[in-house]
């Protein structure tokens, strides 16, 4: 059963699901417990017999460990998947050492990549952040000599500026811009996602829940322990008003007959044809209800009353999409 829209990367690029598979949550982040691994192979395998072939990881998620499990769920069934891989960021024993975006790691980077994933080619290959150290033009003119040695097929980019991305796709065609956009966090909007579209760029949209804030789950106070509490916009009074924002968002999915998770990612999904939510999925159960949020339509007076309640700049406080 395929019954997922399609949305075209770039303006000459491939066809793939409109809905995107983020397996960042089937290895250990930040040191936690590793998801059980059958469960999330089966999930791999269940989303691509739906349609959902557009996978995403990071050979940093896991130290590796995410591209190996995503290399043993495509194996046999290469043709089925699109490997979208991040790379440059560099952790040690779960902690953030900073980028690596060199020419020289880039060509190191490509080869563990494409071992551990268990195939020739990576469809989607981009720099997970850009800094200052090394110049877009070196980092991408690196990923576009591995295009013509055939170890890429497509070069995307993630979390940079509106004027990055310009000089990015200057050097080669950029195929995808992945960056975290939500309900809650709108400041793309002013230039970054009309770039994206003049140069026409599809745009892969994770975050969406905006680390649960707008799942409706979130209580004030966190719980001790909670990862969001080094996040301004979880405590005190900023996450109090921000959960009668998501008041907001619970009412109108409550109406509709379907969850606040499922009304982010559908808001998401509205945004725009070249716009593809990106949902981190490690359990065959949560495909249905993301796959059932890419059908939900919005009244103009539902569209109004969310773009009102979650303008930008009425979310208080930041998180790391703020930087």
């Amino acid at each position: 059963m395929k019954n997922i829209a399609n949305i075209k990367l770039g303006n000459n690029g491939p066809l793939v699901s409109k809905l995107g598979l983020g397996c960042m949550r089937m290895s250990s982040i930040w040191g936690g417990p590793t998801p059980n691994e059958a469960e999330s192979i089966a999930t791999i395998n269940e989303a691509l017999d739906l349609g959902i072939n557009f996978l995403n990881t990071g050979d940093f998620y896991g130290a590796g460990h995410n591209e190996i499990l995503i290399g043993k769920a495509i194996k046999g069934r290469r043709d089925d998947a699109f490997i979208s891989v991040k790379f440059g960021a560099i952790f040690h024993n779960g902690q953030w050492l900073g980028l690596d975006l060199r020419p020289i790691a880039i060509k190191n980077f490509i080869n563990y990549s494409l071992t551990r994933l268990g195939i020739e080619t990576i469809d989607l290959y981009q720099p997970s952040r850009m800094d200052d150290s090394v110049p877009v033009e070196d980092i991408i003119g690196t990923v576009a000599d591995l295009v013509k040695e055939g170890k890429v097929r497509h070069i995307g980019v993630s979390e940079i500026t509106a004027g990055q991305l310009r000089k990015a796709h200057s050097v080669h065609p950029i195929s995808a811009l992945e960056i975290g956009y939500s309900l809650a966090d709108r400041q793309i909007e002013s230039d970054l996602l009309p770039a994206a579209k003049e140069l026409g760029i599809a745009v892969v949209a994770f975050a969406n829940t905006a680390e649960g804030l707008l799942t409706g789950d979130v209580q004030a106070p966190l719980p001790d322990g909670d990862y969001r509490a080094h996040f301004s916009r979880f405590g005190g009074n900023n996450l109090v008003h921000n959960l009668q924002k998501v008041d907001v968002l619970k009412q109108i999915a409550q109406a509709k007959n379907c969850s606040p998770t499922q009304l982010a990612i559908a808001w998401v999904n509205q945004q725009g044809d070249n716009i593809m939510p990106l949902v981190s999925m490690s359990k065959r159960i949560r495909l249905p209800e993301n796959m059932e949020a890419m059908n939900i339509t919005f009244t103009a007076d539902e569209m109004n009353t969310l773009n009102d309640t979650f303008a930008q700049g009425a979310i208080l406080g930041g998180t790391y999409l703020q930087r």
